[in-house]
């Protein structure tokens, strides 16, 4: 399955949505950044992961991806109120959004691991089910298994303990 027309629909749908908001979200006046991300968050990012865990292949095929990372641009530039010359990825750092892949992504996973698919440590788990801190490590005749300590400061320093 392509999943052509979901893209498609999703694609026009929400451009549609973010050409009505930029009538009132104008470069001098009009809604500001807080309520431009307000209305993203929910009303063009549901739009656009609607079925995620299903169709989220669909962003191996370029063409795609691309078509949901326009309408993304388009909303980005929205909130800065920037030219469209801008890079992309210049847009996602000042806005500090996430790229659609890395949402769909999010998505998908959280799907996985509600529905019971995913990894036991990705689930929630009541704390009596917890691994003890003092039984991650094993310690035989007053000696660890490892010779190695690690020490973090600002930069990683590895010793070896001989």
């Amino acid at each position: 399955m392509t999943f052509r027309g979901h893209v498609n629909y999703v694609e026009e749908k929400c451009t549609k949505l973010i050409f009505t908001l930029s009538k009132s979200a104008n470069v001098t006046w009009g809604a500001e950044a807080h309520a431009l991300k307000t209305i993203y968050a929910g009303g063009i990012i549901p739009l656009l992961l609607y079925g995620a865990p299903v169709w989220k292949g669909v962003l191996d095929i370029t063409c795609y991806k691309a078509k949901l990372i326009r309408v993304q641009r388009l909303i980005n530039i929205r909130i800065t109120k920037a030219y469209r010359t801008v890079s992309n990825e210049t847009l996602f750092v000042i806005t500090g959004l996430i790229t659609i892949n890395i949402k769909l992504e999010e998505t998908a996973k959280y799907y996985e691991c509600v529905k019971g698919q995913g990894n036991l440590f990705d689930r929630e788990m009541e704390v009596k089910h917890w691994t003890h801190p003092a039984n991650t490590i094993e310690i035989a005749d007053g000696q660890e298994d490892s010779k190695e300590t690690y020490m973090y400061t600002q930069t990683a320093i590895k010793a070896n303990m001989e």
